[in-house]
This record gives C-alpha cells, sequence and structure tokens, in this order.
C-alpha cells in the first residue's frame, strides 16, 4: 500500500519537477544572451559597430578564416585570456588556433539542448547563432539583418530600430555549430522550429514553443513559434521598414 501510494506521488510531482526544472533551463539561456548582449553592446562601444558575423566566408574568399562574430565577442564576455590564446589572422580551423577553439564555453551553450558531446571537429560548440538576414518573404537570399558577411553594422544603419531587430538567437538544430566557426550565421526562412534538419534557424528546444533571442538593444525576448511570419521577417531585418507589431 506504501510502495503504492508513493509511486502515485511520483506520478503526480515528476510533471511539476520536470516542468521546474526546464523553466530554470530557459531562464538560464535567457541569461546567456543577456551576457552576449551586453558584450555585443560593449563591443559596439569600443568599435562603433557590432562584430561581422563572419570574417571572409569560404563560400566567397578562397581558404578565408571564416571567423565567427562569436570568436570576436570573447574579451566583452570576460574571455580575454583565450581571446589571447586565438591567433585571429588565421582561420578557424587553423593548427595556431585547435587548443584554444576546443574550448567550451557555457555562455554559448542552452542548457535544454541535450548533447553527448561538446565539441564538434574538436572546436567547442555554440547554440547561438547571428541573424544574416531573412527569406520568410523574400524567396532570394538577402542579406538585411545585421550579422553579415565581412560587413560590420552600427546601430545608426538599424533603421529599423535596436528594439526592433534581432541581433542572435538560438539556433540548435544545426550539426556544425561552433563558436570560432563563421557558419554560425544564418537568413530565417521557416517559422522558428519548423526548418528541416540541419538548417540554420531559429530553433530551440524549450517547452512552450519558441526560442530565446536578443535584439540589438541588448533586451531579451522568447519569440512564440506562433508569431506570424511576416512580423518574424521583419524582426530579422534591420533596414526594412516593416511594421513589427507585439511579439
Amino acid at each position: 500500500m506504501v510502495v503504492s501510494v508513493i509511486g502515485l506521488l511520483m506520478t503526480l510531482l515528476l510533471p511539476a519537477v520536470q516542468a521546474a526544472r526546464e523553466a530554470a533551463q530557459r531562464t538560464s539561456c535567457a541569461n546567456n544572451l543577456r551576457q552576449i548582449g551586453l558584450g555585443l553592446l560593449a563591443y559596439h562601444d569600443a568599435q562603433r559597430t557590432f562584430p561581422t558575423g563572419c570574417t571572409e566566408h569560404r563560400s566567397f574568399v578562397r581558404r578565408g578564416r571564416q571567423l565567427a562574430w562569436s570568436a570576436l565577442l570573447l574579451p566583452y564576455l570576460e574571455q580575454e585570456p583565450l581571446h589571447r590564446r586565438l591567433d585571429l589572422g588565421k582561420a578557424f580551423d587553423a593548427p595556431e588556433n585547435a587548443r584554444a577553439a576546443a574550448a567550451v564555453l557555457s555562455v554559448y551553450l542552452c542548457p535544454s539542448n541535450p548533447r553527448d558531446i561538446f565539441q564538434i571537429r574538436d572546436r567547442g560548440v555554440c547554440d547561438y547563432g547571428g541573424i544574416f538576414g531573412q527569406q520568410l518573404t523574400n524567396p532570394s537570399p538577402w542579406a538585411n539583418g545585421v550579422m553579415l558577411y565581412d560587413q560590420p553594422v552600427a546601430l545608426d544603419e538599424i533603421a529599423d530600430g535596436a528594439s526592433h531587430t534581432l541581433i542572435v538567437s538560438e539556433d540548435c538544430n544545426s550539426p556544425d555549430m561552433q563558436w570560432i566557426n563563421g557558419l554560425n550565421v544564418f537568413e530565417q526562412a521557416f517559422p522558428i522550429n519548423r526548418a528541416p534538419p540541419g538548417e540554420n534557424e531559429m530553433c530551440s528546444r524549450h517547452a512552450g514553443g519558441g526560442a530565446n533571442a536578443v535584439l540589438c538593444d541588448g533586451a531579451v525576448r522568447f519569440v512564440s513559434e506562433s508569431i506570424e511570419p511576416a512580423a518574424l521577417a521583419a524582426l530579422c531585418t534591420r533596414d526594412g521598414g516593416e511594421p513589427v507589431g507585439e511579439f
């Protein structure tokens, strides 16, 4: 009888425990993005622009360095010693950068994204991607976001307003996300959590249907997957002139 009662109590309590754990993980993820947002603003204060999304992407620069925004951001995330170990004059996968690139950084990891390994090709993983633009309302590639290739963007170039423009979001769908590798930028082409496996898109493992993201003013929001595509597209562009509305 006692065993039956305990079993019943466990059955009743388990969903509440799981919900509490997920709420804590979602908050931890939002705190990561809050640190990233503050780091981005500090970078902007120092450099007068946000970091380039990808420096010398190899689709456009033969033997390019393909360095990610998240590598450039390290000194502004209290990771100056790690940053000094990198040679940013060389490629993300250069032997000289191998030891530093292997570092696993908690600020770049969402605790709700289950992982068996924390390195990809011996480089630390990253669950957050920079937003290059959107294809939700425009079928052709449109580099109208903030995290571009070889083109840093300043706040005064964000005509839609810093509080209405996303710069970084959760991106846990890609199998090749590394904080040093400039492949961690994307154009949003699908609703949140609806991209095919392997696509870089806004995607999370959080309960409640949505993803955490940070705006260019440093504010962090949980963007629902039920947001209208036009509103999501507007959030992903810096000067499209589209109305954002509530989200």
